[in-house]
């Protein structure tokens, strides 16, 4: 799962990122307004976290931009203002959990989790295409029954698809999506034809149809029949 963590404070931006990147997110992190609001508008995260004191402007008012423009990703306000009128107008602009500072990281993740199964698997601990069971909370995949030993990287790959499941999508979304925005795509496009290479090689392993279509000149698609 893909997190832009915006955060003016760096001692508290450092201690999220030191513990939710060993549970498996990709964090990006900004500092201020202005980069928040341009990733933002670039790129696409499965969940936002945002403080609302911010040195060059509100977090209320990225909230705004990222529901004008769109974005499905989960927002979750992290802030030392807990007056009930600010709750109310992030609410209100589209923000879906409001945590009060200082909170603990434990619930924090737990949070994000939660958000994301409401989003993306109606609340499920697990989703079900086929033959195929994905379990997000604890990495775990089963084919029939059976379970599938992958690594990080193609468990976060499968993640994505089946997230996305009857989407084509670009290779530079996946590079993105594995290594980062920043990251050199020339570079990630290698990569993300081997991970996809492994993972599909592991699925048909245990009997699995397969279900990663590829979409030539355009990158690939998740097919759940």
């Amino acid at each position: 799962m893909k997190l832009l963590i915006v955060e003016d404070d760096r001692e508290i931006q450092e201690s999220i990122l030191a513990y939710l990147a060993p549970e498996g997110y990709l964090c990006e992190q900004t500092f201020d307004f202005g980069s928040a609001s341009d990733k933002i508008q670039s790129f696409d995260y499965d969940c936002l976290l945002i403080d609302i004191n911010l040195p060059d402007g509100s977090g209320l008012d990225l909230i705004k931009q990222a529901r004008r423009l769109k974005k499905s990703s989960g927002i979750i306000v992290i802030t030392a203002r807990d007056a009930i009128n600010d709750r109310v107008k992030a609410l209100e602009f589209g923000a879906d959990d409001y945590l009060v500072k200082p909170f603990n990281l434990a619930e924090l993740n737990a949070r994000i989790k939660s958000l994301i199964r409401r989003m993306q698997f109606q609340g499920s601990n697990s989703i079900i295409l086929g033959d195929l069971q994905v379990f997000p909370d604890s990495f775990q995949v089963t084919i029939k029954g059976q379970p599938v030993e992958l690594t990080k990287k193609e468990f976060e790959l499968l993640l994505f698809f089946v997230s996305n499941a009857g989407r084509v999508i670009a290779k530079e979304s996946l590079a993105g999506q594995l290594w980062g925005d920043d990251s050199d795509f020339s570079y990630s496009f290698d990569f993300v034809y081997a991970q996809i290479k492994n993972l599909r090689k592991k699925l048909r392993e245990k009997g699995a149809t397969d279900y990663i279509k590829t979409i030539y000149g355009v990158g690939y698609k998740f097919e759940k029949d």
